[in-house]
């Protein structure tokens, strides 16, 4: 028995290929509650073969926060901390102690180390700061989607980071998005001023190509009064970037990275997607100075999810094709070797890297 009781829940629907995987961290607490939402396989069925306490919960339209809130009103009221994750996620193991290490009684949530996804060589891609680990008392979910927990109780929140406490997030690639334009279309309709539902609306435009709503959304979202955390307005500057290179319009398009960087500079992200639209002109001095700006910049900030491209072998790969044409023979093979560390199995690389040092020798 730990310092406190602790209830992982979860809610699901036609999820079974990850039940037993979900289950093995999920068994390091107390208690397991989980609302299905509509499964037709036999996700429930396993899910309770194992112990866990399943109820069923249907609404039409459907929304993550009530089906979320349902969940959390069958948790007993005698739990101490609730840790809430999905069923394509996986908490590494001992994650109970690490919990249970940092958490005090007047403690009310709990933030680590979220790997939304992965490189091939199976380490960390997209990674950020999450925070679904909280008191079972003063928090209920809202947003039809990217919903978040709001805290309803007395004074200020008092967070602790859970140092070596790590999710891994392993997505089924072929599971249906349908639901997440609409879900954000209304959560906006719900809070025409709220931020982060702009940011993610905006987001989710660029994604479907409506690169027109894009712009729209996001630049409401970096109205004055409306957007302040300049991580995610230098982020929503850049998907502006994108919008209007996606309608051809590259003059805006650099602008608005050019925005991007100077409210984060920071940030390696918004470096490298100039040094990628350099790349597309052909300007090399552009490409050399972004990518080196981008490479100087060693540590993420694990706060915004971070952009795969700003962080792999991409960087030094874009910054020795720079080298290369403007004739900085070095400098192009110490790229070359360190974009080939990172991607070790790319084959272009390994082609290009002998490429380079044959020019290289050439030149003397």
């Amino acid at each position: 028995m730990g310092k406190y009781k602790v209830c992982a829940y979860a809610i699901c629907k036609n999820e079974s290929k990850f039940v037993n995987r979900w289950m093995e961290h999920a068994k390091e607490a107390d208690l397991v509650v989980v609302t299905d939402t509509g499964s037709d396989d036999d996700t429930v069925e396993k899910l309770r073969q194992q112990g866990a306490l399943v109820y069923r919960y249907q609404t039409d339209p459907f929304r993550f926060d009530t089906s979320r809130n349902f969940c959390l009103e069958h948790i007993p009221t005698d739990v101490d901390i609730c840790v809430s994750s999905d069923l394509d996620d996986f908490i590494e193991p001992g994650w109970r102690e690490k919990l249970e290490n940092v958490w005090q009684p007047d403690t009310t949530r709990g933030l680590y180390i979220y790997n939304w996804s992965f490189y091939k060589n199976g380490e960390p891609a997209v990674q950020y700061t999450h925070e679904r680990i909280h008191a079972r008392h003063h928090f209920h979910w809202i947003y039809p989607t990217h919903e978040v927990l709001e805290y309803t109780g007395p004074g200020e929140e008092k967070r602790v980071f859970i140092e070596g406490l790590i999710y891994n997030h392993y997505p089924d690639p072929s599971k249906d998005r349908s639901l997440n334009l609409p879900l954000l279309e209304l959560a906006v309709r719900e809070n025409p001023k709220d931020a982060r539902n702009l940011h993610y609306l905006g987001r989710e435009y660029m994604f479907e190509g409506k690169w027109s709503a894009c712009i729209e959304t996001l630049t409401r979202y970096l109205l004055p009064g409306v957007s302040s955390w300049n991580e995610e307005r230098s982020a929503s500057m850049r998907f502006i970037a994108r919008a209007y290179g996606g309608l051809g319009d590259t003059y805006e398009q650099k602008r608005w990275l050019w925005k991007a960087i100077a409210e984060a500079p920071f940030l390696r992200e918004p470096y490298v997607e100039a040094a990628l639209l350099a790349y597309e002109e052909e300007d090399w001095p552009a490409v050399y100075f972004y990518t080196n700006r981008a490479i100087s910049i060693t540590s993420k900030t694990y706060q915004y999810a971070n952009d795969t491209r700003a962080w792999n072998e991409r960087p030094h790969d874009l910054a020795a094709l720079a080298c290369y044409h403007l004739g900085l023979a070095k400098e192009v093979v110490l790229h070359s070797i360190e974009a080939m560390r990172m991607a070790p199995d790319d084959q272009r690389l390994k082609n290009n890297h002998v490429f380079y040092e044959q020019a290289a020798v050439a030149k003397g």
